[in-house]
């Protein structure tokens, strides 16, 4: 009879060695939690930030401040998670302030974007970008024949719709949407 328990007690151990040695290979190969990662992006001292540009908006922008020319700290980032726009884009511009023109040409093409002024590292105004209600010599319309094409005439446009944008030509009446809309 004592031969009988110390067999069951044996396979008992064992069976619970089996259990512990199956639970640490599952904990081995299971997926690791994934531990938070972000990409950071240095501050700058001086300058201009411009968040919340949409991923396909985020070139534009550049193209719009002609960054290619400045010789400050530029950082670009794109297709980042963004809560308020799903992704997005950011521009920083060491040592580059805006003029309201610039403002309006990229409310123009990213019109949920902010723009930060930075001093000392500190954000020292926030601007919410708006499309203004008439958007002058900004805007190249896609009317071949229209007067602002063939003669030295500058672009006039209303905007009919803020979202999605929709603006009017002054001289032809040509209506545009986003997709059509190129900046000069």
């Amino acid at each position: 009879m004592k031969r009988r328990k110390s067999k069951k007690k044996a396979a008992r151990k064992y069976a619970g060695k089996r259990k512990a040695k199956a639970k640490q290979i599952a904990a081995d190969t299971a997926p690791k939690e994934e531990s938070k990662r972000e990409l950071k992006i240095s501050a700058i001292g001086e300058g201009t930030v411009i968040d919340h540009i949409p991923t396909d908006a985020t070139f534009k922008v550049v193209e719009i401040l002609d960054l290619e020319n400045h010789n400050g700290v530029i950082s670009i980032a794109t297709n980042l998670q963004s809560k308020r726009i799903g992704k997005k884009g950011i521009v920083k511009v060491g040592g580059k302030g805006l003029t309201q023109e610039e403002v309006n040409k990229i409310a123009i093409v990213a019109p949920e974007a902010t723009v930060n002024i930075i001093k000392n590292y500190d954000v020292k105004e926030k601007i919410k970008v708006n499309v203004p209600d008439v958007i002058d010599n900004v805007v190249k319309c896609s009317n071949p024949v229209c007067i602002t094409n063939n003669e030295q005439v500058a672009t006039k446009f209303y905007v009919v719709k803020k979202d999605p944008l929709k603006i009017k030509c002054h001289y032809c009446e040509r209506s545009m949407g986003k997709e059509d809309i190129e900046i000069i």
